[in-house]
């Protein structure tokens, strides 16, 4: 199954993607809702991804990024007891519409609410990140295994999403900030920031939206790697609570340094 879906993602890459990296014309790009764009790149994809995926399990549902945004009880099947694929056809959407190579394809087995499975491709380098529950993760066949090292506060180095954060924690967090190296705007792609903590080109991340599609790939992948994905109240992430505030980093002890340091009271 996992290279069914490897060369389902590349597949759905070369067919609705890349043809239309740099090359998007106007009647191809539409504002969903405020700020938020999808491009008809994600919508061919999500619909050649989402056909790939029934015929591999059929008896499983399918619920992507795209079909939800047009309907809203297609949220419902989160709540599915079986086997659920969770799609982001083209995640860092607007690093797309700008021309910029920061995005991906992601894809999320979740099975009685735990993800068993992720997929995230970068479609450019054709680069592909795959993680099992128990069977760790991978980048292109080669094992990832995050730095279990604690920094002192003074070098963490950390994207923060502060678009969708409360007016209090984004002043609590830019009060705080001095406290750190380097707080970071974040590169808009869940599918490259997961990857990026895990390897050690930064120590965490703070996002406030976390719906199931942009999260669950990378929190397994980050996860096997070594790494800890948790809501700011220190609960382990699981792709069915989608309640706002999620704190990603490199290691468990970076992870309560992070909640230290920039979140707590």
């Amino acid at each position: 199954m996992i290279d069914h879906v490897t060369q389902l993602l590349r597949h759905a890459a070369a067919q609705a993607v890349l043809p239309r990296y740099q090359s998007l014309h106007a009647q191809d790009v539409v504002e969903k809702s405020p700020g938020e764009l999808v491009t008809a790149a994600d919508r061919e994809a999500e619909s050649i991804i989402t056909e790939g995926l029934r015929r591999l399990l059929p008896d499983s549902v399918v619920l992507g990024e795209e079909a939800a945004s047009a309907q809203v009880q297609v949220r419902d099947r989160l709540s599915h007891d079986g086997d659920l694929w969770l799609v982001d056809p083209l995640d860092g959407t607007a690093n797309f519409v700008a021309g910029q190579p920061c995005f991906s394809m992601m894809v999320a087995l979740v099975r009685r609410g735990q993800t068993v499975a992720a997929w995230m491709l970068d479609p450019l380098a054709d680069s592909i990140h795959i993680a099992e529950h128990g069977g760790g993760a991978w980048t292109d066949g080669t094992r990832v295994r995050a730095d279990s090292a604690a920094p002192a506060d003074q070098a963490l180095r950390g994207a923060v999403f502060t678009r969708f954060l409360p007016a209090h924690l984004r002043d609590q967090i830019g009060a705080r900030a001095h406290r750190i190296a380097a707080v970071l705007p974040g590169l808009r792609c869940a599918g490259h920031e997961y990857p990026a903590i895990a390897t050690g080109a930064q120590h965490f991340a703070l996002f406030w939206r976390a719906e199931a599609w942009d999260h669950a790939p990378g929190a397994l992948f980050l996860t096997e790697a070594g790494g800890r994905v948790a809501r700011l109240d220190g609960r382990g992430y699981v792709p069915t609570d989608v309640r706002p505030g999620l704190l990603a980093a490199q290691n468990a002890a970076v992870w309560e340094a992070v909640e230290r340091v920039l979140l707590s009271p």
